[in-house]
């Protein structure tokens, strides 16, 4: 089965290149530019691993993150944003890796490779 991400995120560039990548370490994936069509997606499309920006312009994504690990908790999320802000102390590190923009394809390896242990 093949693995999948799902990307929340307003920025369509930032969209479209982390999605070319992730098809090249042949990922399934699907976009969402605002939390509330990225919450309707995560159903249909059964993502294994969410890049989730934190300002989003329907909410944090970061304060979300809660809420779908907890109805979710198969699911990693990448917590992404330009400016880092504290993390939510009742998200769990465990399911959680942090990155900001701008993106290296050393960090999002490292995102990939710290859910796949």
């Amino acid at each position: 089965m093949k693995r999948k991400a799902l990307i929340i995120d307003d920025e369509f560039e930032m969209c479209l290149l982390l999605k070319l990548y992730l098809i090249k370490k042949e990922y399934e994936v699907d976009m969402a530019y605002n939390l509330k069509d990225g919450i309707n997606k995560i159903d249909s499309f059964n993502p294994s691993i969410i890049f989730l920006d934190n300002n989003l312009p329907d909410g944090s994504g970061w304060q979300m993150a809660k809420e779908i690990l907890e109805h979710y908790p198969f699911i990693k999320i990448s917590l992404m944003s330009s400016l880092r802000p504290s993390v939510p102390s009742s998200i769990s590190y465990e399911s959680v890796f942090i990155m900001e923009k701008p993106l290296s394809k050393r960090e999002i390896d490292k995102c990939l490779s710290s859910f796949s242990e």
